[in-house]
This record gives structure tokens, sequence and C-alpha cells, in this order.
């Protein structure tokens, strides 16, 4: 019996390996499943980025549904993102807010000011704790949220034109009462 217990250990070992490699090439990494998906998005007040006195709701925000896409100047993969919004931004049909994440406001209008300003509206969330709410865990990260405030879908991650071309628009399809 005790020749035994070191095979069935390995066996073991080698199933667990074998079932994280199977797990592994049938999933994204990048798609993390979100608690928040269907249910209300965070409420949250923040500040439009450039105009401190100007304050945005959750409340404000209903009626139609954005996309809600979290970047900051200090991230890399923001800049690979953000010719991309620059590029798709008015073919998506809804709204693309801006939602600057832990950065000097001063830093992220000069990195606009460099690389351009896709968004409609940009709200700044410079300590970070609304986004603690939203779950997110760095930038970029996106938010699809339909008009009555519900998380559809959440991106963590750069997006790209494949991205949006297979995962987005027909989401936004689909709200818009599109074929899904």
């Amino acid at each position: 019996m005790s020749r035994a217990l070191p095979l069935a250990i390995f066996l073991a070992l080698v199933g667990l390996f074998g079932f994280g490699i199977w797990w592994n090439q049938r999933h994204d990494p990048r798609e993390v499943p979100s608690p928040l998906i269907g249910k209300p998005a965070p409420a949250f007040d923040l500040p439009v980025l450039g105009d401190p006195a100007r304050r945005v709701s959750k409340a404000a925000m209903l009626g139609k549904p954005y996309l809600l896409n979290v970047f900051a100047s200090w991230c890399f993969a923001c800049r690979d993102e953000h010719p991309v919004l620059m590029a798709e931004a008015q073919r998506l049909g809804i709204a693309l807010v801006g939602y600057n994440y832990k950065d000097d406001p001063a830093d992220a209008q000069r990195w606009l000011a460099q690389f351009g300003n896709p968004y409609g509206l940009i709200l700044a969330d410079r300590d970070g704790r609304t986004a603690i709410d939203f779950g997110v865990y760095g930038a970029p990260e996106t938010f699809l949220i339909d008009a009555q405030g519900v998380i559809r879908y959440k991106r963590i991650g750069a997006l790209t034109p494949q991205v949006l071309a297979e995962q987005i628009e027909p989401r936004v399809r689909a709200l818009s009462g599109g074929a899904p």
C-alpha cells in the first residue's frame, strides 16, 4: 500500500495538469467572468475630466446604452488600444464614455491631446474608489452598459478590431433590437 500512494499522488497531479491545459485551450484568460454581468452597474457620481465642478451620476447615464472604457495615461496597453478607439468609436453606434482611472487629470489631458479624444464624455476616478465597485482590475477594461444601467459585457484588456467585431458589435445590435 505504501508503494501505491506515491503513484496515486503522481497520477492525480498529472490529471490536474492535463485538465489545466485543456481548460486554457478552451478559455481566453482575458475573459474573466464578472459577477456584475446582468446586474445593475454600481452607483457613481464622478467629476468630468477637465471640468471637476461638473459631475455625472449613474442616473444621468440612463436611457441609452454606452461603452465605458477604463483608461489612463500611465497605461501602456491603453496606447495600443487607443488607435482602435479613434478609428472605430463613431462606427459603434453608441456613446463611448471614457473612465480615467487613478490618473492625474493634467497627465490625462496631455495624453488625450497627444493621441486624440474618441470619447463623448470622460469621467475621472482619481483615487479609484468607484472602480472597486465596478470590479476593475486595471486598465484598459471596457463595460457595455444598457439603457437601464445593467452591465451586459466586460472586457479585460485592450479592445481590438476583432474584439469589437466579434464581441461588442453583436451585443450592441442586440441592445438596439437588431439581430444578436
